[in-house]
């Protein structure tokens, strides 16, 4: 068994003209949380057949065309974590600026209407303290590294497995190459060998946002059908840094990784609402979403350390991301201007997302680069057989015991987006497994949200404010299990480990009314 013996900067990877990002970090990126006015969050969302409410403009964009007065707004708040380990990288609570936009009503004409509407809101909030440990019974993130070697899976020159550092084969990551550098190969010898490990700790905090912009038209016939479209913009701002700490045999090893994701995506939303019958204030709501079609950039900087010698390795890539589709079904119901009930269905197949590749650039007429891709279909293969389709419900109601006052209540039921039996598989001859610097993921499980509001009207000035509870539980695992059935002994298994994301979160909104 071998020591870390070297402190040296490298390179850790050839730049490739082809790169492309893994499931589990893209997933990172996919997923929404419920966001917006106050309004919207206290009825869970499910405003998406009652509208008048301008955060419809990301779900169902004909539920600003129910809006008859211009208006602005703005909201923030609080969001906090619960039961978070202290990290000297991460905070349990932040303030949060989530939503700000404007509804303007001025183009009428007989019968019909249309209105023009801009937002913005915090389609995703990536504030996250993640910690874990567990024993691993001799299991270890670098006899990952050696199982791959003596599988042929690392470096493979003429049938033999030789460091051939400056060549990437198969499965090869920078943690690997890090290993295979200074810890699972002797040069003194030719042999590989590898460092068990008796327990690990994990502490990682997540850092930033997705920021959506939306620009929408939408508007009104004869008060019984309504109609949206909107284009939305999305802006990625995600970092995390993280130290994960194997107690080896005499000593400790720590992997500390910084890595950061950004970029720019956009999408179309269309929507409508219909009101079947003239006297009733019963609605239908219907809404497909375009996947959205994000280029991102996305960076790492890691570090693996035995307490005196450390080694350094990082990579930076462009790769794109095209989301799945997503189709929406809601139900409202008025009775005159005291009550209103709200219910939406939503589905996305995450199964089907599209990772893919940067080819290369071109330059056009106009002096603009653009970037041709295709898609990776070994990572893409993993996504599909990884992730599910995945069913959203929102339930939420609004009571006014008087004409300024009132009360709102919801919740939400998101349906597991892993398969249980899903993991990060590091043998896949992608470069999603190629330039990733981390071994770990979760498979989260469903998603709660219960959520309440008060809001209060003060002629052309209406103020709101609403609590959000979300809960979530993952297994989480430090790397994927490797079984051996010629060698038991070298089996590298690891258990999982329970974790939660529950948050609670506090959000005020002031709008204008004119």
């Amino acid at each position: 068994m071998k020591r870390i013996q070297l402190s040296l900067a490298i390179s850790l990877l050839a730049v490739s003209p082809m790169l492309a990002q893994e499931t589990y970090e893209n997933m990172k990126v996919m997923t929404e949380d419920l966001n917006g006015t106050a309004r919207y969050v206290g009825m869970g969302g499910a405003m998406e057949a009652l509208g008048a409410d301008i955060s419809t403009i990301s779900s169902n964009p004909a539920g600003v065309g129910l809006m008859r007065k211009s208006s602005i707004s703005a909201s923030f708040g609080l969001v906090s974590q619960q039961d978070a380990a202290d990290f000297p990288h991460g905070n349990k609570t932040n303030m949060s600026f989530d939503q700000a936009g404007f509804v303007y009503t001025g183009f009428d004409g007989n019968d019909s209407w249309v209105n023009l509407g801009f937002n913005f809101h915090k389609s995703r909030n990536f504030d996250y303290i993640l910690s874990a440990a567990d024993g691993l019974g001799n299991a270890s993130q670098n006899k990952l590294t050696y199982a791959k070697a003596k599988n042929g899976l690392l470096y493979e020159v003429a049938g033999e497995l030789t460091p051939d550092f400056n060549r990437s084969y198969a499965s090869c990551n920078q943690l690997d190459d890090i290993y295979a550098r200074n810890l699972n190969y002797d040069t003194r010898d030719n042999t590989w060998y590898y460092d068990e490990a008796w327990a690990y700790t994990l502490n990682r905090a997540q850092k930033g946002y997705v920021g959506e912009y939306d620009i929408n038209l939408s508007g009104g016939v004869k008060g019984r059908v309504y109609w949206g479209l909107t284009v939305g913009i999305h802006d990625v701002r995600y970092r995390h840094y993280g130290e994960y700490t194997e107690q080896l045999d005499g000593f400790h090893l720590t992997v500390a990784d910084d890595r950061d994701i950004s970029g720019t995506g956009y999408d179309i939303k269309a929507g409508v609402i219909v009101r079947p019958i003239e006297q009733s204030g019963f609605r239908i709501g219907a809404y497909v979403h375009t996947p959205t079609w994000y280029t991102l950039t996305t960076s790492n900087d890691t570090y693996v350390s035995d307490g005196s010698m450390t080694v350094y390795g990082g990579e930076s890539y462009k790769f794109k991301l095209y989301t799945p589709w997503r189709f929406g079904l809601s139900l409202g119901h008025t009775v005159g201007s005291m009550l209103a009930l709200g219910a939406t269905y939503e589905y996305t197949d995450y199964g089907s997302l599209d990772t893919r590749y940067v080819t290369d650039s071109y330059l056009d007429w106009y002096g603009d680069y653009h970037d041709r891709s295709e898609s990776d279909n070994v990572m893409n293969r993993h996504t599909e057989q990884t992730l599910k389709g995945v069913s959203t419900l929102k339930l939420g109601a609004e009571l006014k015991p008087a004409p300024e006052l009132a009360v709102r209540l919801g919740y939400n039921y998101v349906s597991p987006m892993y398969s249980k039996d899903g993991f990060k598989d590091g043998t896949l001859s992608s470069d999603g497994s190629y330039y990733s610097s981390a071994t770990d993921y979760t498979n989260w499980d469903c998603t709660h949200r219960i959520t309440a509001g008060l809001g209060y009207t003060l002629g052309n000035v209406n103020l709101s404010a609403a609590y959000q509870y979300s809960m979530r539980k993952g297994d989480f695992y430090p790397f994927m299990n490797y079984m051996d059935n010629d060698n038991p002994a070298d089996d590298n298994i690891c258990n999982s480990v329970k974790v939660n994301d529950k948050r609670h979160q506090l959000i005020f909104t002031l709008g204008y009314t004119f």
